[in-house]
């Protein structure tokens, strides 16, 4: 629904507030971008200021903020007096096969000692006879070798990023939202390129495997790219008492 339309009744006692406004407008790509560098008044990342409004009516015992990790200093010190709390900075890939840096504003306690899992690509993709033939691509590509984190280059249309084929010895690079083409992330396997696939995604945000299945490809990954790691939020929340 419209958060924006969301009010609180009051009728209950509210124990955890959780919200993470869209980063569209606070990513680093943005951020490079002058013309379209909005911050927090941009049309999405904006609704951060709903969440303050619904945290303000309801008084929750414990809040957890998300957002991206790449956003400016600017950007992060509103947040956080808006908030009264300095953030958290996470990356997924203690937890998972995912590089993913994210602040996280709450009032849970945090252990920030956190040991590596040690978790790759290739602990979490299914093997290449298990995944359909829709995933794989039969362009040409560029081979660069077995040590490098990019290991091919796909020859097909659009931006660079696009093209780039993970080892599956490293971790993958940040999941983003998407709907299709070609922006999902691809692996290289058994001599060929792939993209990976909504089960793959899930594992890399630690989700249940399956669990967003029942809608669409393209649904999937874009809930999975905008998704939070579930590992990394178990790991907050431990502390609640």
């Amino acid at each position: 629904g419209d958060v924006t339309k969301v009010k609180y009744s009051g009728n209950h006692k509210i124990d955890l507030l959780i919200g993470g406004s869209p980063c569209q407008n606070l990513s680093q790509a943005v951020i490079n971008n002058i013309k379209h560098n909005k911050g927090l008044q941009g049309e999405k990342s904006s609704l951060f200021y709903e969440y303050i409004r619904l945290l303000t009516e309801t008084k929750p015992t414990y809040f957890l903020l998300e957002n991206v990790g790449g956003m400016s200093n600017k950007d992060k010190n509103l947040i956080s007096e808006a908030l009264g709390v300095e953030p958290y900075l996470i990356d997924s890939n203690l937890f998972s096969a995912q590089d993913r840096k994210r602040y996280y504003w709450t009032n849970i306690p945090v252990d920030m000692n956190i040991e590596d899992r040690g978790i790759v690509l290739n602990d979490i993709v299914l093997k290449s006879e298990e995944v359909p033939d829709k995933y794989w691509y039969n362009e040409v590509f560029e081979y660069h070798g077995d040590n490098e984190k990019v290991q091919c280059t796909l020859n097909i249309k659009g931006h660079d990023i696009l093209k780039r084929v993970n080892n599956l010895n490293n971790k993958s690079a940040t999941l983003t939202c998407c709907r299709g083409g070609n922006l999902q992330k691809k692996v290289y396997q058994d001599g060929r390129c792939r993209k990976l696939t909504p089960l793959e995604y899930e594992r890399l945000q630690t989700v249940p495997d399956n669990y967003t299945e029942g809608v669409s490809d393209s649904q999937r990954y874009n809930m999975l790219g905008n998704g939070w790691t579930v590992e990394v939020i178990k790991h907050i929340f431990k502390n609640i008492k």
